[in-house]
């Protein structure tokens, strides 16, 4: 990933003239009190009326000076972190979805979510903070001590003897608490997984009466992730007190020791007075130094979250072109073998052909590996043995803005946006009027004429307002509005009746020859015309042919298509 610093650099001079504004206000600010001094000193004993209305007037012009300063940087700031982080989560987003799904599986949906909204949101805090007072605290501080050590070294080392028991407090929460924010992190991605699945599934778990389990389920992520952030922000409340003691204590001695030094007339009434003004401005300094400690414990582990996606390498990479073989087919899958976790296969040494305009069929029970024919055909995964060709070309070899143009593809558990029903049918492509009613007719969509406003009817988030077999049609109608050279429906019809899965069907022959398709199914009617069915059980084919042929062959095949059917019966 490109380090931090990195995506600070075209802001370098922006932010350099925040620093200069807020190193020039804390100047302001440190003038103050040395006016007071000479006015306490100079200006009253000797009754200077004008003198006195002079320096008073001049520390009026310092304090709104360093207050117009103060808030013209922190703006600043505001916009120079906000553009920074805008870039960190543009190329984090970017990033998550170039991943392949092999590696978002490792990752998790909800890690990734919570590292592009919280995680980023804390770099953007240390970023804004770090402008804001990670100069002016400092400046004021340091500044403090040299401008006491001017007044009176004595008064001063006072001070100083403070600062070391400071710096061991805080060193000591820091090595305490650091690794405490970067498990907070983790738990909250647990905490997103967690609240994701129960929007998801809450008609499922009304359905079920589990609310009382789910409220139990999301308090025990949910204890974990405070008991976490209340440790956390015990050991970091350590910091604030510890020093607001340790200087008061420095400054009742600074009162004790300076009240003997102006009885001795080592120094003026003045000079103490404007020292606890600078005491106070040193305590103050500290205490935010202190704060930043915090925020930069919270930042530097989301940053190295949001680093380990960043550096994932790429895992489907496009390999060099090869010269396709001639007189290919349209698809092949040759002797290709797959497992997701790497233990036992989800495919097993699978081969078939097909060629241009080609139906496949896929049947079989739940996980039996029908979808991963589909996620290594789309290339999604990459095959652990064997190659996937299209056209002869090894998929590996085809760059992607090419290789997914060839397809249109209705999931299982496919999703609607929000918005029209036009927009979901075109989903950012750049396709005509006539596209769309082209693919809605053949989807059988003839709800779309039926709803108010047609292809412009709203559509709500995850399409709530359309019915299982509406959405089905609509995703369907997605699918096929681009013409694709290659056609995917993924149990694309389980919510559709028996008649017009059947319409489906024959717009499909009638309307795409050219097009190859291949569906998974639970239908024997789905499947039952289609020039080659794999029947997969336990990841292996454990038939392959046409229908009538696996009728013969296939026992498994033929007490499916008999138990739909009615023995001896055809499909409709």
């Amino acid at each position: 990933m490109k380090k931090l610093e990195q995506y600070i650099h075209p802001y370098w001079g922006y932010i350099f003239l925040t620093v200069a504004i807020k190193l020039i206000a804390a100047m302001a600010e440190l003038t103050i009190p040395y006016l007071m001094e000479i006015m306490l000193d100079d200006k009253v004993p000797a009754g200077d009326l004008r003198g006195i209305y002079i320096v008073g007037g001049m520390m009026l012009l310092c304090a709104a000076f360093a207050f117009g300063c103060n808030v013209l940087a922190n703006r600043m700031s505001a916009i120079s972190s906000g553009k920074i982080t805008r870039t960190i989560r543009h190329d984090l987003f970017e990033k998550l979805q170039s991943l392949s799904s092999r590696q978002v599986d490792e990752l998790t949906v909800a890690s990734a979510q919570s590292r592009l909204t919280s995680d980023t949101y804390n770099v953007n805090q240390l970023l804004a903070r770090t402008q804001r007072l990670g100069v002016r605290a400092p400046s004021l501080m340091i500044g403090g001590i040299a401008m006491t050590l001017s007044m009176d070294r004595t008064l001063a080392l006072v001070l100083l003897g403070m600062l070391p028991i400071i710096a061991a407090v805080v060193f000591m929460v820091t090595k305490a608490s650091m690794p405490l924010y970067t498990k907070q992190q983790t738990i909250l991605d647990r905490v997103v997984r967690t609240v994701q699945e129960n929007i998801t599934g809450i008609r499922v778990i009304k359905a079920l009466s589990k609310t009382e389990y789910e409220k139990q389920r999301f308090h025990a992520v949910n204890g974990e992730y405070t008991a976490v952030d209340q440790k956390a922000g015990v050991i970091t409340a350590i910091t604030n007190p510890s020093t607001s003691l340790t200087l008061n204590l420095g400054l009742t001695l600074v009162v004790l020791i300076g009240a003997f030094r102006v009885n001795s007339g080592a120094i003026e009434n003045g000079v103490i007075v404007a020292f606890l003004q600078y005491f106070t401005m040193i305590l103050n300094s500290t205490l935010a130094i202190t704060r930043m400690f915090v925020m930069w414990f919270k930042g530097a582990a989301s940053a190295r979250r949001i680093s380990e996606v960043m550096d994932l390498p790429e895992d489907l990479v496009i390999r060099p072109a090869e010269e396709a073989e001639a007189n290919a087919p349209h698809i092949e899958f040759r002797n290709v073998s797959f497992s997701y976790t790497g233990i036992g296969r989800n495919i097993d040494d699978l081969s078939f052909r097909l060629e241009h305009g080609q139906t496949l069929g896929i049947l079989g029970p739940t996980g039996s590996g029908k979808s991963t024919i589909l996620n290594l055909l789309l290339r999604l995964y990459d095959p652990d043995s064997g190659t996937v060709l299209i056209d002869g070309q090894d998929i590996r070899t085809i760059p992607y803005d090419t290789f997914r143009k060839k397809f249109g593809v209705v999931f299982q558990n496919d999703f609607v946006t929000e918005g029209t029903i036009a927009g979901n049918i075109r989903f950012f492509r750049e396709l005509t009027d006539e596209d769309l009613a082209r693919a809605a007719e053949d989807a059988q969509a003839e709800f779309i004429a039926e709803k108010e406003g047609g292809m412009d009817a709203e559509v709500v988030i995850r399409g709530n307002n359309l019915s299982g077999g509406q959405k089905q049609r609509l995703l369907i109608a997605r699918a096929l509005a681009a013409n694709p050279e290659i056609l995917i429906l993924d149990d694309a019809s389980s919510a559709l009746d028996y008649q017009t899965d059947s319409r489906l069907r024959q717009a499909l022959r009638k309307n795409y020859r050219d097009t190859t398709t291949v569906v998974v199914a639970q239908r024997i009617s789905s499947l039952r015309h289609a020039d080659l069915i794999l029947v997969i059980s336990d990841s292996q084919v454990i038939g392959a042919g046409n229908h009538d042929e696996l009728m013969r062959s296939c026992e498994e095949y033929r007490i499916i298509a008999e138990t739909q059917m009615g023995e001896g019966k055809e499909a409709v």
